[in-house]
């Protein structure tokens, strides 16, 4: 893990590497309570002069330089947030989705797709239809998805993988200066 110079993590924040490095750069603010974790098949990439607001989730993304991530916001896996975009308040973006330089995600909007499409919250049908050419499933999981309705993948399967993975950390320790 690195993180740049003159950058501030506030208190309760989670920063976990599985897998992949986490590069947060310089003079960025980290606000508290939220987690920002890389995956075994997805780094965490952060530019310089970025403010990732509290309660906020990334997870195996890039954000290029100069972003605004407000309150609640949610990036996924394989994401790209082009430099100086904002993500308002709870807004997501998908996993694989690409926002270009100078996008702006509406408060709870989601963006999906490469490059992303925006759609306010209540679009379920229309966000579905694209997130399923995304294949979700796999690129999260490495699971193939299942023609059913409800949960679309072997949860006995990702729950044993899942639980699996995290008793791996099970001797880690706390690293202090």
């Amino acid at each position: 893990m690195t993180i740049g110079p003159r950058t501030h993590v506030s208190y309760g924040a989670v920063i976990e590497s599985h897998g992949s490095p986490v590069r947060i750069g310089a003079q960025c603010a980290v606000r508290e309570n939220l987690n920002i974790r890389s995956t075994a098949r997805d780094a965490v990439e952060i530019g310089d002069h970025v403010l990732i607001g509290p309660h906020a989730s990334l997870k195996g993304c890039t954000i290029e330089d100069e972003c605004f991530l407000a309150t609640g916001v949610r990036i996924y896996q394989g994401a790209r947030i082009g430099t100086r975009t904002e993500v308002r308040i709870d807004g997501i973006v998908h996993v694989g989705s690409v926002l270009p330089p100078h996008s702006l995600v509406p408060i709870k909007w989601v963006a999906v797709g490469d490059p992303a499409q925006l759609f306010p919250p209540d679009e379920h049908e229309e966000i579905d239809a694209v997130l399923a050419r995304m294949d979700f499933a796999q690129h999260v999981y490495g699971m193939e998805r299942q023609p059913v309705d409800g949960v679309d993948m072997d949860m006995k399967e990702l729950t044993r993988r899942e639980t699996t993975g995290l008793a791996d950390h099970r001797d880690d320790r706390e690293l202090r200066d």
